[in-house]
């Protein structure tokens, strides 16, 4: 808006640029929330199940990886594993020389997601996909 003031009979203009700048930090707010930011994922195959036959493989010969909540976070088949080359060294021998065996994860409630998906995108890695996640049973739906 132009504002006019009137000095010594003199007509004098300026510029009101409050409206200018409300344009302008509108726009800047409107681009810096639609600039696209990549966004990593990672593809995980779950198989599709029903309840009672992911409950049902206690008689059947599995390899059972732990993700523990302190170190060392790895367990193979109940043996813990400290450094990570040696737990994943041992998780290929396992399924090399047991490739009708089961994967199952048996994640601790209280473990780090950061164990569970570098699990996860190991055996992604390495095509290993005849996997299940044990997870603990809720009850009264909660």
């Amino acid at each position: 808006m132009i504002r006019q003031y009137q000095d010594n009979h003199k007509e004098m203009f300026s510029v009101d640029l409050t409206p200018l700048l409300d344009i302008l930090f509108i726009v800047m707010v409107f681009l810096m929330l639609t600039a696209s930011v990549q966004v990593k994922t990672m593809d995980v195959e779950i198989p599709a199940t029903d309840e009672q036959s992911v409950l049902s493989t206690n008689n059947q010969d599995v390899i059972t990886i732990n993700i523990l909540n302190a170190a060392p976070y790895w367990a193979l088949d109940g043996r813990s594993i400290e450094q990570w080359k040696t737990f994943t060294q041992a998780v290929r021998e396992s399924v090399k020389t047991h490739p009708e065996h089961k994967i199952i994860i048996s994640p601790d409630k209280n473990a780090s997601v950061e164990s569970m998906l570098k699990v996860l995108a190991f055996l992604q890695q390495n095509n290993i996909d005849a996997t299940n996640i044990v997870m603990e049973e809720t009850k009264n739906g909660k």
